[in-house]
């Protein structure tokens, strides 16, 4: 038997790959699968960021860029970060990565030594405490409540501090719930972090996808002290649509971006060079497709809790951001063996919640057509009524 790197063989698969692959299969034998289980817009890339990237292929736009990202795109990102945040940052500051996911991984490499802790708040995305045990430091899970909406208290992370936090992973919007800290809630995070001299990786990746009148606070934006200690994570996958391209982007204090380059240096080196035209394009474009793709977002997103409303025995916490509704599950049992058992009996892709620190709870995504919404939710309605 092969013997592997021990914090290597501490992680485990993502279940969200897992249930994408298996409805996969079954689209494969011919089934018609409803999938709430994509964790990405339905909508096409925008034809002006497809044009941008046939035009840099056309131009010879194909060799290596500088590892942290072509000087042009890192400019866009600063802008991008004054206009929309109010951060200012420098084209030194930013390290263009292969997703949000690589740009977070290299954060969590770079400032996780062994030993130290990292707190995350539960509902979690998937990868975190993974990434966190690569890096060989000790996540530690932070249990929010529903009752609170799923957000992390104040009172909540000065409980889980000891003298070996060294991060706390920020996500707003959320991903599996959606819900989305205020200023205030934010400004008590901050001062808790500056205070206890705790670094923040903010994953800021559904910034675009708001569906209340608040607007967005970025975490770096409150002051100078949190922002000298936080990583602002953001990328162009999801409010462009673009998951397949690969483009996020990191940004923060310069002691912390040089190593994060370095990293980057001897391990992917540079982000595609035809992606990162396109993501130029999309951040230097009006944002005409944003707005349009949000509004049927949100449209979706009141059908389908209009339906899930009508079924009886699974509720939900309204989501102001993201495209997914987390529902509560528990009165049938495991959450992964009933995601598993709607899918092989009704043909509807789910996430359980078990993945993201939420027993008993199953994420949906609003991801998809408010026609295949319906079909969905109906099939779901039909396989509950068959378990009383």
């Amino acid at each position: 038997m092969v013997k592997l790197n021990s914090r290597i063989q501490q992680v485990v698969g993502s279940t969200t790959l897992a249930i994408t692959a298996r409805a996969k299969e079954l689209k494969e034998q011919g089934k018609d699968v409803v999938n709430f289980a994509a964790g990405e817009p339905d909508f096409d890339t925008p034809d002006h960021i497809k044009e941008a990237a046939v035009k840099a292929i056309n131009s010879g736009f194909t060799k290596y860029t500088p590892t942290s990202g072509a000087e042009d795109l890192r400019v866009a990102i600063c802008a991008k970060f004054k206009r929309d945040n109010g951060l200012d940052y420098k084209p030194g500051q930013i390290v263009v990565g292969c997703g949000a996911k690589h740009s977070i991984f290299n954060a969590v490499m770079v400032l996780a030594d062994a030993g130290e802790e990292v707190i995350i708040p539960a509902p979690y995305w998937v990868s975190y405490p993974e990434m966190v045990k690569v890096a060989g430091a000790v996540p530690v899970i932070l249990p929010t409540k529903r009752a609170n909406g799923f957000k992390m208290t104040a009172a909540d992370l000065t409980g889980a501090i000891t003298p070996r936090t060294k991060i706390l992973i920020l996500n707003s919007p959320s991903n599996p719930t959606g819900m989305v800290y205020s200023r205030k809630e934010l400004q008590q995070i901050a001062d808790i972090c500056v205070n206890h001299g705790i670094y923040v990786i903010s994953d800021e990746i559904y910034e675009k996808l708001l569906y209340s009148d608040e607007p967005f606070v970025s975490i770096a934006s409150l002051g100078k002290d949190i922002f000298d200690r936080t990583i602002t994570i953001n990328g162009v996958s999801k409010a462009y649509s673009m998951t397949g391209w690969r483009i996020g982007y990191a940004a923060g204090p310069m002691d912390i971006m040089t190593p994060m380059k370095n990293l980057q240096d001897h391990s992917t080196s540079n982000p595609c060079s035809i992606s990162q035209k396109a993501a130029l394009a999309a951040l230097s474009a009006p944002e005409d497709t944003i707005i349009a793709m949000r509004n049927e977002f949100k449209a979706r997103r009141d059908l389908m809790m209009s339906l899930v409303d009508g079924i009886g025995n699974i509720s939900y916490i309204k989501p102001d951001g993201a495209f997914y509704l987390f529902c509560d599950f528990s009165r049938f049992g495991s959450c992964a063996e009933t995601a598993k058992r709607i899918l092989n009996d009704v043909n509807v892709a789910l996430i359980p919640g078990d993945g993201f620190g939420a027993e008993g709870y199953i994420r949906l995504t609003f991801s998809t057509s408010q026609e295949r919404i319906k079909e969905g939710i109906s099939r779901i309605k039909s396989w509950i009524g068959t378990q009383a």
